[in-house]
This record gives C-alpha cells, structure tokens and sequence, in this order.
C-alpha cells in the first residue's frame, strides 16, 4: 500500500502526515509527501475573515518560481523530519502546478491507495478567493481522501 500527503507548511498538514503515519505503520504502507509549487497567490496572514479589499493586498502574496521552489523544499524537508522523528521513512517529491490538479494527477499516475490532507478552515470569503485545495481534491480523487483539521 502507498500513501500520499500533501503538505503546505500548515499545522493541519502535519497533523495529515501524523494521522497517515499511524494508519501506514500498522499495514507496512509506504509514504510520499508532495508539495506543490504554483508560484500564483498564496495566503499569508492569519485566518481571520478579510476586513475589506485592502486588507486581502496585505495577507495575498504573489511569489516567483525560485521562491516557490525555495519554499516548497523547506516545507518537504520540515515534514520529513516530522516522519524521520516518528521513526518512519517516507519519499518526498516537489510538483509543479495547480495543488489539487497536480495531487490527483500524482495519486493516479503512481498508484497510491489513499491521500491525506491538511485543510486550513478559511473563511468563506478567502477561500472563494484562493480556492479549498482539500475541497478539490475531495471531489476529483479516484481513491479514498481522509481530510484532517
């Protein structure tokens, strides 16, 4: 059995690769996590509802390539030493695109049996501007999806 996780630097991801780990254990599963660079608009600001449009210009970021990368591989490599110090070893593989389109496309393309995903719980009004990656994933997946928040 191969699990996917998708991870984003969020707690609620980590706390996804922790519930994949205890279910993986048991069953001898292995683990991948997958990061998606989209070097589009990312929420940087806490999770409280927007005041108005001048305060999404203060909490939407839009990033490079380079810094996307950048940060894409911090964000594997921090999960994978939440893996390592739960004594597990796991692959790790940086994506290029859209998050919920690319997580799908890499479940179908490598077989795995299950995706685990962090959802940050956003306010209605962020995410009808960014979109629920969970949200997509759910509804596009072909294999069973455990959302963790």
């Amino acid at each position: 059995m191969q699990y996917l996780v998708a991870v984003d630097g969020s707690e609620e991801s980590v706390e996804a690769l922790e519930r994949a780990i205890e279910v993986a254990e048991p069953v001898g599963a292995s683990i991948t996590l997958v990061h998606a660079v989209n070097p589009d608009v990312y929420e940087i600001g806490g999770m409280e509802p927007l005041a108005g449009p001048g305060d999404a210009d203060d909490r939407l970021l839009v990033e490079s390539v380079e810094s996307a990368e950048d940060r894409g591989a911090e964000i594997l490599e921090e999960a994978m030493d939440v893996a390592t110090d739960h004594g597990v070893d796991v692959d790790a593989d940086l994506l290029y695109g859209p998050p919920a389109e690319q997580i799908v496309t890499y479940a179908e393309d490598h077989d795995v049996d299950g995706i685990y995903i962090g959802h940050r719980g956003m306010s209605d009004r962020l995410e009808g501007l960014l979109g629920s990656v969970a949200k997509t994933v759910v509804e596009r997946a072909t294999v069973p999806v455990t959302v963790v928040h």
